[in-house]
């Protein structure tokens, strides 16, 4: 069924084990992951639609939501297909272009959810430093460049690397450890010289996964001594609730990825279930992210009311932006 080393390299058949060790369990295993899929789709929906409905949030600082809106919802519909086939039926074979869809799309949509946490910070950054500026500088058509210059710097990144690989032989073993591809796993299995995607994919990891969060974290440290010049109390903890949201977005995305890239780089002889584990508690960021901002944002908690409860009016509440 599998082939090791032909030059078709189209014909190969990749095998899917899910979480090893527990395939008896996989069908009950199922139901988290589905719960899962149906809420990430759900709640950022919702958000797309309440920020596209409501024409008081067609503000800037709503704007980068539907971004990241969309990045959660192509990374979650990037993993749906494998992770259902293996936990629902036990379907585990995927082919070659199959596979290598997956890789682009999953690693794409990751690399973009960085770059638009960075551009969120970018304009907490603007929003209390240069207040009065502020209209000025994020004007709708330069979010939308913004947007834009992110959307193509992720989809460009991982095409030169994927192509290289697409044309190695593959001579190692065709199974793979999770219930979705990741490029760190098929490099393993190439029996070519790999140098120019483990170089390339280093090159790439410090330009988008270092580099946006270093960014992301001097833009704190400007915003955090900008607050510290507020004297009064009450504007300190204005400033710092209207960055709440995004802060938690930021570690629940970068503490799993952190650990992922930890177990894989240095984790090479530890348990296959831990780099498993790993892999799929990636999985909840398109999850957690919508129920952040629906929580955390007044107007989008609101928008979300007068959703799914029309006749109803909502006075505000004390959470701010």
């Amino acid at each position: 069924m599998w082939l090791s080393n032909s030059s078709n390299s189209s014909c190969y058949t990749f095998i899917l084990v899910g979480i090893l060790g527990l395939e008896a369990g996989h069908i009950w295993l199922s139901i988290p992951f589905t719960c899962i899929y149906i809420v990430s789709c759900t709640g950022n929906c919702t958000i797309l639609f309440v920020i596209g409905s409501d024409t008081s949030l067609h503000k800037p600082m709503y704007q980068f939501l539907p971004m990241l809106a969309i990045t959660s919802l192509g990374l979650s519909l990037s993993t749906t297909p494998t992770v259902m086939s293996v936990f629902w039926v036990n379907y585990r074979e995927i082919s070659f272009d199959a596979c290598f869809s997956q890789l682009y799309f999953v690693h794409s949509f990751s690399f973009m959810e960085p770059s638009v946490l960075l551009a969120m910070a970018f304009h907490h950054y603007v929003a209390i430093c240069y207040l009065l500026r502020y209209s000025s500088i994020l004007t709708s058509a330069r979010i939308g460049r913004i947007g834009l210059a992110a959307l193509c710097r992720c989809l460009s990144g991982m095409l030169p690397s994927l192509f290289v690989l697409r044309r190695l032989p593959i001579c190692q073993s065709h199974v793979f450890s999770h219930s979705y591809f990741l490029h760190q796993e098929l490099i393993k299995l190439e029996c070519a010289d790999i140098t120019f995607s483990s170089m390339y994919g280093l090159a790439v990891v410090i330009f988008i996964v270092v580099l946006d969060p270093l960014l992301t974290v001097l833009s704190y440290i400007m915003i955090c001594k900008r607050v510290v010049s507020i004297t009064s109390q009450r504007e300190h903890l204005k400033a710092l609730n209207n960055c709440l949201s995004h802060i938690l977005a930021v570690l629940i995305l970068y503490i799993p990825m952190l650990g992922l890239s930890m177990v894989h780089w240095y984790g090479k002889h530890t348990s296959s279930l831990i780099h498993t584990i790993m892999a799929n508690i990636n999985l909840l960021v398109p999850v957690l992210n919508p129920i952040i901002y629906s929580i955390e944002t007044k107007q989008i908690c609101r928008g979300i009311l007068k959703v799914l409860m029309p006749k109803k009016s909502f006075s505000p509440w004390h959470h701010s932006t």
